[in-house]
């Protein structure tokens, strides 16, 4: 049960994040290739790295349903353009689902490899948030995690909800969901008000000559 309803959790990330990869490529007037390059790449890129870093089998070279779900994510851009491409808060919606679930998935894979909390919770960060820096750099934009945007920090609370829920729970996924419900509420407080870290902001020196 706990097997498929993490199958699950990766499956519908993997429809968020291509699809927030693929909106964006789509504005950007990317053609049918690139898009799909584009969410494929944001929708496996923090889990590869994951699963590299973690010497486990890749998990999108185990199955193709990754490149299918991707392909199907293609699709309902392409018939929902004029809903999805034009409205800014979609990529928000999509990209925040699919963060949160793949910090989740980041987190279990991890532990289930036997490595402590504190690595699990840096996976997880890296799992949600990977995919969508490399998004960013291939439709030549600055990463939202290294913006002021509550991004980074939305994964590491998270992680941190996971790990403090786990000392009263000893239920997987009672912890899985109060990590993923953290991470969207955290993001939607954020855009609702505005909360952002601050900048390190470099001001040049002013020539008094």
């Amino acid at each position: 049960m706990d097997d498929l309803f993490l199958v699950i959790i990766e499956v519908v990330g993997t429809i968020a994040f291509a699809i927030s990869g693929i909106r964006l490529a789509a504005y950007k007037n990317f053609d049918l290739f690139g898009a799909y390059t584009v969410g494929l790449v944001t929708a496996i890129g923090g889990g590869t790295l994951r699963d590299v870093l973690l010497d486990i089998p890749v998990f999108w070279m185990q199955t193709y349903l990754y490149l299918a779900v991707t392909g199907f994510s293609l699709l309902v851009v392409i018939v929902f353009r004029r809903v999805l491409v034009s409205h800014d808060k979609m990529l928000f919606v999509f990209d925040t689902i699919g963060l949160a679930l793949f910090v989740v998935i980041g987190i279990q894979k991890t532990l289930a490899e036997g490595y402590p909390m504190w690595v699990a919770v840096v996976m997880g960060m890296i799992t949600g948030s990977f995919g969508g820096i490399t998004r960013d750099i291939l439709i030549n934009e600055v990463p939202l995690f290294f913006r002021k945007d509550i991004y980074a920090t939305a994964c590491m609370a998270g992680g941190l909800a996971y790990w403090l829920v786990g000392f009263m729970s000893d239920d997987p996924i009672v912890e899985q969901i109060a990590c993923a419900v953290t991470v969207i509420a955290l993001r939607t407080l954020a855009l609702r008000f505005n909360w952002s870290l601050p900048v390190i902001k470099y001001e040049p020196e002013k020539n008094t000559k």
